[in-house]
């Protein structure tokens, strides 16, 4: 072989060996300390060592805080650094990372064909395959787990020792050396399976915890569920009587409108036909009267004076009864044109009320809604109140008056009740009330006290009312001041009360009707309209 061959062949086996030499040495460049794997998103330190971003954190995780540390050079930091990713170096390491699939793990010991792991041994740091696995040594020292190449996830990062000790003080995973000659020395410790089991007990708790909590809030969210389900079937329900409502308010306005109208058209008619028909006795008079005075003309245009005497004496009675007949024809017609000439506007205005009394009176029918006259019973009005002739306002007054005494009558408080009582359906009444003084507008059963601190409206359990005055708003009811925090924006309340559901409600009736509160309880006795004022006055509106 000649020499230059010979040195050729020397020249590639050193470049060659300094090649993998090369690759071992970068392998090693690209190896987390802590893993001992290649690196996985690699993190360089302030200190400039380099470790997989999970390793680092994991072992920050079970340090105590402010005591953060470099695992290789011990470098100690207040805080725990901020991990700034070395895009570069994780580049490289790609390079060297195993082209199979990640997850797929093959047995140690089947060298000549590769065969899947079924467990791999801490101790050992080998994988198993189902054959080799019965073979293995079944000490509890070789510790079995899922198959798995990050062995030094297993290890202690100090001692490089397999992590086999749980420490329950630092709540941290240690080696043998560690419990014995190493920072947790004489620290209570726990095997890993133990540690492992308890844990799991307490996670298990609060699992079922976690379970219970969850099993509700899915009962809390059906039930929301059901109750937004409910909401918009009823707002769709009330849109539709409320069109339907409106269609046939609609319809009857149209109805109530064609009866006047074809009753104005009537009126007209037969005014028209009046004046007609005056009109046309009146032209034959004129023309009866245009004759007679052509003839008349003609005997005054005569010069033979005995024709035109003999002429006159002829028709005397036709010319006296010409001018007495005018008059009488005249006044006859005057007296008719203004009996029937004019529309009965009273008839029509007494149509259009009946026709828009029904139609309202049909609307509150449907609603289940009686809009109360109410009257004040004087008979309970309290020796400070005055009430008005019309029984519709109470005022308070600075004169004790002498009322006759009465059971019914209020003898502490400036209150009144109204005359009649409700025991079913829905009742609606409006108030006026005064910007100043105080007053209480509201219900209360008619077996509610007439003396004492207890027959103050809202302060038994007889009574609820709203209570103002210059300050805010607010429900009392059994002597419990509810505020609504809220100011009236005009001086009317509208009142609500529906006996069979248990509701009393109070709304503010500006331009823009805006809802106060709602009482919902269980009514069992008959209940009156209830007023009390302390220098007010409250007006009930018709």
């Amino acid at each position: 072989m000649p020499s230059t061959e010979v040195g050729r062949r020397e020249d590639y086996s050193r470049n060659a060996e300094d090649t993998n030499m090369a690759s071992a040495d970068l392998r090693e460049e690209v190896t987390c300390p802590i893993c001992l794997s290649i690196y996985t998103d690699p993190v360089t330190l302030s200190c400039g060592h380099t470790y997989c971003l999970s390793c680092i954190n994991r072992t920050w995780d079970n340090q105590d805080e402010g005591e953060y540390s470099c695992p290789e050079c011990q470098q100690r930091f207040r805080r725990r650094p901020e991990l700034n990713r070395n895009l570069r170096l994780r580049n490289i390491a790609e390079t060297f990372q195993p082209t199979e699939p990640v997850n797929q793990i093959f047995c140690t010991y089947c060298v000549h064909s590769p065969v899947p792991a079924t467990k791999s041994c801490l101790l050992c740091e080998a994988s198993l395959c189902d054959t080799h696995l019965r073979v293995h040594s079944k000490s509890e020292e070789h510790v079995l787990t899922e198959p798995t190449n990050s062995w030094g996830n297993r290890k202690c990062y100090k001692h490089k020792k397999l992590l086999l000790y749980y420490c329950t003080e630092d709540a941290a995973c240690i080696c043998e050396s560690c419990s014995l000659a190493g920072e947790h020395r004489g620290y209570q410790v726990e095997l890993l399976n133990e540690a492992s089991e308890k844990k799991k007990e307490k996670l298990r708790d609060v699992l079922q915890k976690l379970t219970t909590k969850r099993e509700k809030t899915e009962k809390r969210v059906q039930s929301l569920q059901e109750h937004r389900r409910g909401v918009r079937e009823k707002a769709a329900g009330v849109t539709e009587g409320l069109t339907a409502l409106i269609r046939d308010i609609r319809k009857q306005l149209k109805d109530l409108e064609k009866r006047v109208l074809s009753e104005i058209t009537r009126q007209q008619e037969q005014v028209l036909l009046t004046i007609s028909d005056l009109i046309q006795q009146l032209e034959k008079e004129k023309d009866e009267l245009t004759r007679k005075m052509s003839h008349i003309e003609e005997l005054c245009n005569m010069t033979d004076p005995l024709t035109v005497l003999q002429e006159q004496e002829s028709h005397r009675d036709d010319f006296c009864g010409a001018e007495k007949g005018d008059n009488e024809v005249t006044q006859r017609g005057d007296k008719q044109v203004t009996a029937e000439g004019e529309l009965d506007e009273d008839l029509i205005s007494v149509t259009l009320y009946r026709g828009f009394n029904d139609i309202v009176g049909d609307v509150m029918k449907r609603l289940y809604v009686h809009e109360e006259d109410i009257l004040l019973d004087t008979n309970t009005a309290n020796n400070r109140v005055v009430i008005s002739d019309d029984l519709k306002t109470v005022s308070w007054s600075h004169i004790y008056k002498q009322l006759p005494v009465t059971p019914e009558r209020f003898t502490d408080h400036p209150q009144v009740l109204s005359t009649r009582s409700f025991s079913s359906g829905r009742h609606y009444w409006e108030v006026q009330i005064s910007k100043p003084g105080l007053w209480c507008v509201g219900v209360c059963y008619t077996s509610m006290g007439r003396g004492g601190d207890e027959s103050m409206m809202g302060h038994n359990k007889k009574s609820w009312c709203l209570y103002g005055g210059d300050t805010d708003l607010y429900m009392l009811h059994n002597s419990t001041y509810t505020s609504l925090h809220h100011y009236l924006s005009c001086d009317r309340i509208g009142i609500l009360l529906d006996y069979e559901a248990g509701r009393l409600t109070f709304y503010d009736l500006d331009d823009r009707i805006s809802h106060l509160h709602t009482v919902t309880t269980t009514f069992t006795e008959p209940l009156h309209a209830a007023f009390c004022i302390i220098k007010a006055f409250v007006k009930i509106m018709s």
